[in-house]
């Protein structure tokens, strides 16, 4: 699992991104270049894990979305009301660092995403990711998330799935 000790808290200018590299160049300038105007233009919220020396190690982006209903596995959607579409919440991101790659760390940080979405006071369905490839829709599959019927890199899970699990703890 995780050796040294992190701290997920929400980006702050004040914080160093220059030195954070994933080995994806879409989400290493994405948190160096454009992370900052979407927090600000209030599209998406950034979570930062951070050493204890203050490096960033991984990060992860949460937005409001929505799902069509349609989309959802018939199975779950004929349990749900008949509006068009269904409250999620979106992650949009997911990076985790070169040098603490394989520690457990990107896990850490979808369970952390998990968790905020869920004390969250509005009201959500499920967690909604977008996997950029084979390899993110397989670490996704590995913690539970689903493929949507007809798009395998769109995957979620729903929230009551998670409180089920977190409960039986």
């Amino acid at each position: 699992m995780i050796n040294p000790p992190f701290q997920v808290v929400r980006l702050e200018n004040s914080h160093e991104r220059s030195p954070f590299h994933s080995g994806s160049e879409s989400l290493d300038s994405y948190l160096k270049q454009q992370v900052s105007q979407d927090v600000r233009r209030r599209v998406t919220a950034c979570y930062v894990a951070l050493t204890a020396n203050q490096r960033i190690s991984g990060y992860y982006t949460l937005a409001s979305a929505s799902v069509l209903l349609s989309d959802l596995p018939i199975a779950l959607s004929k349990r749900l009301p008949r509006y068009p579409t269904v409250p999620a919440i979106r992650m949009g991101r997911l990076a985790v660092d070169r040098e603490f790659k394989g520690i457990g760390l990107g896990g850490a940080l979808l369970a952390d995403a998990l968790t905020r979405s869920l004390r969250s006071e509005i009201a959500a369905y499920a967690l909604l990711v977008d996997a950029k490839d084979d390899s993110a829709a397989a670490f996704y599959k590995h913690h539970g998330l689903v493929e949507l019927p007809c798009q395998p890199l769109k995957l979620f899970i729903p929230f009551a799935t998670v409180t089920g699990i977190a409960s039986g703890m």
